[in-house]
């Protein structure tokens, strides 16, 4: 498993062998048997995956177009976050997202085992000097949970969780109701829109990191709104990790 990049290679992950010839294992962009057996995905299908790469802003995460020297894109300068810093993997490209689609509405959620492996191999080491508390996944509706039967960000924090050694805080955020289409509505009234659809769960008592996790950024509306919610509830310092995020500016 390679993104071309200079991965952390002590963090990686094989699947069991004995898993591997029972339950051959699908890769996350082709949807074919993975080979060779024991791979979490084709060598040549992980090249239709385009990792974010440099310059990327400090604050979103987001691969910056033009080749850009400044810090933060044009949506962070002018939107100030209230979460530290978001680890973004790969770029919003084709691939990314009908393989998104096939884990959140077709029910492969075994393509998170490759997902999460890369994140722990690129930001491992990243992600453990910030000495998180806590990841904490996004929640989902309990309409859109029951009839999905999981929420992938949830997964994806259970199994980063497992292998950085991070517990994970299922119960910190609850959807609290489901929201108008994104798409129709502007920055300000996005924000507004996820803000009355995010509730303050419960945390142990003296959290001062926590990680928020989600396969998708697009806007940042949803990390913003749980990032406040967060912070009120006595966090001091919240960060976020995406499988995918959008081109900046």
């Amino acid at each position: 498993m390679n993104l071309n990049l200079p991965l952390d290679q002590n963090l990686s992950i094989n699947l069991p062998s004995p898993v591997s010839i029972i339950f051959p294992r699908r890769c996350p962009v082709c949807g074919g048997i993975v080979l060779p057996r024991g791979e979490l995905i084709c060598p040549e299908c992980v090249k239709e995956l385009s990792p974010v790469r440099q310059p990327l802003c400090l604050s979103c995460g987001k691969q910056m177009e033009g080749g850009g020297t400044g810090e933060y894109c044009g949506d962070c300068l002018r939107h100030p976050k209230s979460f530290r810093r978001n680890f973004a993997l790969l770029n919003y490209n084709e691939a990314a997202r009908n393989s998104m689609v096939a884990i959140k509405y077709k029910n492969k959620r075994e393509y998170l085992d490759f997902y999460a492996a890369a994140v722990c191999r690129r930001f491992g080491r990243q992600i453990m000097r910030v000495r998180p508390d806590f990841l904490v996944p996004v929640p989902i509706h309990s309409s859109r949970m029951k009839s999905r039967g999981y929420n992938q960000a949830g997964l994806l924090a259970d199994r980063i969780g497992a292998q950085l050694g991070i517990p994970v805080c299922h119960g910190a955020l609850i959807r609290t109701k489901k929201t108008r289409p994104q798409k129709e509505l502007n920055p300000a009234e996005r924000l507004r829109n996820l803000q009355q659809a995010f509730g303050a769960g419960q945390l142990p008592d003296g959290v001062s990191t926590v990680i928020l996790v989600d396969d998708i950024y697009t806007t940042g509306s949803t990390m913003e709104a749980c990032a406040r919610i967060l912070l009120s509830m006595g966090v001091k310092e919240v960060y976020g990790l995406t499988l995918c995020v959008g081109r900046g500016a």
